[in-house]
């Protein structure tokens, strides 16, 4: 007899902390590295007579194996929803039985949170302390919470949003929600005077060029999850360190398919996988002057093991159950 466990938003927002999600997210870049998850590509139902999109994303690692399936539509802000709306699906891999479905929306921001994050501690410099942030949706506010937890100090975050209520919105809420000194800026050229500059835009247009960007700034570009997005102007990319999570993903969906796909990089100019650098098979950053930049597609082994983290406390509370099969 199976017995599923089924938890909501709430809960699985109550049970997850940005510092557990961090050393979780860390472990499954580790794992990928060293061969020790399975994780094919994400399968896209692309709908653009409805302005959106949907994925299945599965995976297994550590014990653990499951599947995600996620939609994104850019348009929902109007209608006062969610850009990004997810089920997760945890599964037991030695029966194949389901063991817990949960809401993916609050995972899906705080482990694509938690990435960007983990980058900027192996691939930032360790002064850094100013963050500029492009885009002032859902996913800047865990992009903020994860480097919150990883930089040394936060003198200053400065965020741009085409929309001024939202990133004026935004600023209010991030200071009282982590006490931080957060304002907004009229520019993107302005919130690019950072140490640490975070994009998190649907655009399928530039919106940070080369000419904003100063030497030995780190760039999380999250934006780009499909293909034909990009937030960077390709200049940006020649001569910087570009580090992606997953080489099919990024080449089809990342911030490097527009450009690659133009011929402006090859193949040959990324760097390597964040995993790489976090299992210490290649270094991270290697001078103050450089300029790095994470390309963040998100992972299903990222969604999984936070799952499971949710999972196993959700047990420790004894969370009802329900028979499903």
């Amino acid at each position: 007899m199976a017995e599923v466990m089924l938890l909501k938003r709430s809960e699985v927002q109550r049970l997850l902390k940005m510092s557990e999600a961090l050393e979780a997210v860390e472990r499954a870049f580790r794992l990928q590295a060293e061969g020790k998850a399975t994780m094919p590509p994400k399968l896209y139902l692309e709908l653009p007579q409805y302005h959106g999109d949907f994925r299945a994303m599965p995976a297994h690692i550590n014990e653990s194996a499951g599947i995600k399936w996620v939609c994104v539509y850019p348009g929902n802000r109007a209608h006062n929803l969610h850009t990004v709306v997810a089920i997760i699906i945890l599964s037991d891999p030695r029966t194949g039985y389901p063991l817990a479905i949960m809401d993916g929306s609050y995972i899906t921001d705080m482990r694509t949170g938690a990435a960007g994050g983990i980058a900027a501690k192996y691939l930032a410099r360790k002064d850094s302390s100013i963050i500029g942030m492009i885009g002032a949706g859902a996913q800047a506010r865990s992009q903020l919470m994860a480097l919150r937890e990883v930089l040394l100090e936060t003198r200053e975050v400065k965020v741009f949003d085409s929309l001024e209520s939202a990133r004026v919105e935004y600023a209010h809420e991030m200071r009282a929600t982590l006490d931080l000194n957060v304002r907004p800026v009229s520019t993107t050229e302005e919130a690019a005077e950072a140490d640490i500059v975070v994009l998190t835009t649907p655009s399928r247009k530039p919106v940070l060029l080369k000419q904003h960007v100063r030497p030995g700034t780190h760039i999380n570009a999250i934006g780009a999850d499909a293909s034909g997005k990009q937030e960077l102007e390709g200049e940006i990319l020649k001569g910087a360190k570009i580090v992606i999570d997953d080489l099919v993903q990024a080449s089809h969906s990342g911030e490097i398919n527009v450009p690659l796909s133009e011929g402006v990089i090859k193949p040959e100019d990324i760097y390597g996988t964040l995993g790489e650098v976090v299992a210490g098979l290649k270094p991270g950053r290697e001078s103050d002057e450089e300029i790095t930049i994470f390309d963040s597609t998100g992972l299903a082994i990222q969604d999984i093991v936070c799952t499971k983290l949710v999972y196993e406390k959700a047990k420790q509370e004894e969370v009802p159950t329900f028979e499903l099969l």
